[in-house]
């Protein structure tokens, strides 16, 4: 069922009046302004948490469909000069429903938007992108920071979806666990790895190499299974 505009305004009303709401303030700080991906991220979050609780609202993909952009800037974001044939919005929501399916390849959204129309014009287009012109748009025009926002807030809106029981396209990945608005907890990286690595080496050198300098009797040998 589609949500109505009395359920949108529930959802809203209720982010609204919530006395310490995790909401960005958008004002002339470089973290919270209107281009602000860290914010578009936590705008998505906070909206998505409370919009799967309504029961109208049982489609994420429905969610992708009808998410206010108009108020985010991606002219920042946007690596093309001049015109072209697409807007960052329709993109942005396209590459966000990718991500969702966990397709890898642009082919298969492609082949999605031709076989479901109303999702495609919902999307904001006429008609369904070439599978190059998305592949371009994805690889060329948007910037590295925009690929990993849509990643990131793809899995928000996974998570979220299916916190409350909404049937999503495929299990989350639950790497990140907010704990605050900056701060992640990660897998380590190989660079985190190497460090810990050269910690343990360090502190078991000065544990196990003292050993083979000890004073011996003739004859005497420390066996190479020893350590």
């Amino acid at each position: 069922m589609a949500p109505t505009s009395v359920s949108r305004r529930d959802v809203f009303r209720s982010i609204a009046t919530t006395e310490y709401p995790d909401w960005p303030a958008y004002d002339s700080t470089p973290l919270y302004d209107q281009s602000s991906l860290t914010a578009l991220i936590e705008d998505f979050r906070t909206v998505s948490g409370i919009w799967f609780e309504h029961d109208a609202h049982d489609s994420i993909e429905g969610f992708v469909c009808q998410y206010p952009l108009s108020y985010a800037e991606f002219n920042p974001h946007d690596q093309y000069s001049g015109p072209t044939e697409y807007e960052m919005p329709q993109l942005f929501r396209a590459f966000l429903l990718k991500v969702i399916h966990g397709w890898g390849h642009e082919t298969a959204l492609v082949e999605y938007l031709r076989q479901h129309s109303e999702t495609r014009r919902s999307l904001g287009f006429d008609s369904v992108p070439d599978q190059s012109t998305l592949w371009r748009s994805w690889n060329k025009r948007f910037s590295a920071d925009l690929r990993e926002t849509v990643e990131r807030t793809a899995r928000t809106l996974l998570i979220n979806a299916q916190n409350t029981g909404v049937v999503v396209p495929r299990d989350p990945e639950r790497k990140l666990q907010y704990y605050d608005d900056e701060s992640e907890a990660t897998d380590p990286d190989d660079q985190t790895v190497l460090e810990e690595t050269a910690k343990i080496s360090d502190h078991v050198s000065r544990v196990v190499f003292p050993a083979f300098s000890l004073d011996r009797g003739e004859g005497c040998e420390i066996h190479e299974n020893a350590y």
